[in-house]
């Protein structure tokens, strides 16, 4: 079988429910269920698979930019415009806590591993990193290095790394303290991880995604074909890593190829710029949403 015959590129679903754009849609560790967010100021859990919406959550006072659920799909983490990151009861719908000390919108948010801490980046420059088990709404870290926005951020077992719009890629060693700095020269708005770990994809603003070698920084590909100049859009490895993912802002999905940088497939999947693309952890799935307001489930 060729490439494009493993790929998604037939529309399955359409989940739709967001009024205005939206700006993430992720799946959710096992795949069988997604979360989505946007400017309509909530976030909506859906079974993409059946296409039917579970449950909303209302209470940020602004849009919401980006939304992260543990592996065990019992709590979940946003943030957005309103400056603070909210922890959630995903069954209940309860806001259990609100994490304030951003000076600006918050751009990205994760969980570690084992879900006690949420990592956010902000516009005001800074990683910053909260005990969920914690009363305390200080931060336990505080990541200010970087020149301007933070617009993404990855964790491993023992780093934060953070993408800018200062053109970075920064690696914070929890352990020893460290920080490694790798200088792309165009501004970072997104940066994911490969599988197998050895790799960090960044999506810039002159219509290019960067592989890095996370050990050495190297730079070790680049994708083009797509178009990125003014909107946060979301990039992503293919679960096995063979191929790079991502929108673009004319509304088009792009494949590359991982190692030749080819591209492999490409499709109209949105009336308007792609936002956010998150692909199935086991299937050949993916999910993507738009400023078009759908969310939109693609299988093979």
């Amino acid at each position: 079988m060729s490439a494009i015959d493993v790929l998604p590129r037939k529309e399955a679903n359409v989940l739709r429910g967001h009024e205005g754009a939206v700006l993430a849609a992720r799946f959710n560790s096992d795949g069988n269920y997604c979360l989505s967010c946007g400017k309509d100021r909530t976030i909506r859990l859906w079974n993409p698979h059946r296409g039917i919406h579970i449950k909303t959550y209302k209470s940020h006072g602004r849009e919401v930019r980006d939304v992260h659920v543990t592996p065990d799909n019992s709590k979940l983490c946003s943030c957005g415009g309103d400056r603070q990151i909210f922890y959630w009861d995903v069954s209940t719908g309860r806001v259990i806590r609100k994490f304030r000390g951003h000076d600006g919108e918050v751009n990205a948010v994760k969980f570690n591993e084992y879900s006690s801490v949420v990592v956010s980046a902000g516009y005001d420059r800074s990683l910053r990193a909260w005990d969920c088990r914690s009363h305390s709404n200080e931060p336990i870290q505080i990541i200010d290095t970087f020149l301007d926005s933070v617009m993404s951020v990855c964790l491993t077992k023992t780093e934060i790394i953070g993408g800018s719009v200062d053109g970075t890629v920064r690696t914070f060693d929890m352990r020893i303290g460290r920080e490694l700095s790798d200088n792309l020269g165009q501004p970072v708005n997104c940066i994911a991880m490969s599988n197998d770990g050895n790799c960090i994809l960044a999506s810039c603003l002159d219509s290019t995604f960067r592989l890095l070698d996370r050990s050495t920084g190297e730079l070790l590909q680049e994708y083009k074909g797509h178009t990125c100049k003014s909107y946060k859009l979301d990039c992503c490895l293919t679960n096995t890593d063979a191929h790079i993912t991502g929108g673009s802002e004319d509304g088009f999905i792009y494949f590359w190829d991982l190692v030749d940088a080819s591209v492999v497939s490409s499709f109209q999947a949105h009336s308007s710029v792609v936002t956010s693309v998150s692909y199935h952890p086991k299937d050949n799935c993916m999910i993507t949403a738009s400023v078009d307001g759908t969310i939109r489930v693609w299988k093979t």
